[in-house]
């Protein structure tokens, strides 16, 4: 299993990649709570989770969201029904890029990075 980024090696990576240039993100936003963003966060149904995901559509351990040098990445970690940027699936087990404002779905839960 390689920790790359799908950046540098797919169209979708590349295009999220594209959107939302600028300062990096500090947090996230979702149901009017604001959470830091720090080197870890975990997100899942499961109560032991950093953002726990009130919803049936949500795996127990669904995705991870992780600071890398400057930047925040987010991974599906092996999910059933997918996580999704700014309504395009990410690949299972790949770093893709967050940038402020966008568009996190988990279920029908939306977090936006900000």
């Amino acid at each position: 299993m390689s920790d790359t980024t799908i950046v540098t090696n797919s169209p979708v990576g590349r295009h999220l990649d594209s959107l939302g240039e600028g300062k990096p993100a500090s947090y996230l936003m979702f149901n009017h709570k604001k959470v830091e963003l720090v080197a870890k966060i975990t997100i899942g149904r499961d109560t032991d989770n950093d953002v726990v995901v009130d919803n049936k559509l949500a795996s127990r351990h669904h995705a991870m969201i992780q600071k890398i040098k400057d930047a925040y990445f987010i991974k599906d970690v092996g999910s059933t029904n997918g996580t999704f940027i700014n309504d395009v699936r990410i690949p299972n087990e790949k770093y893709v890029k967050l940038n402020p404002g966008d568009k996190i779905s988990i279920g029908n839960m939306n977090l936006v990075v900000s």
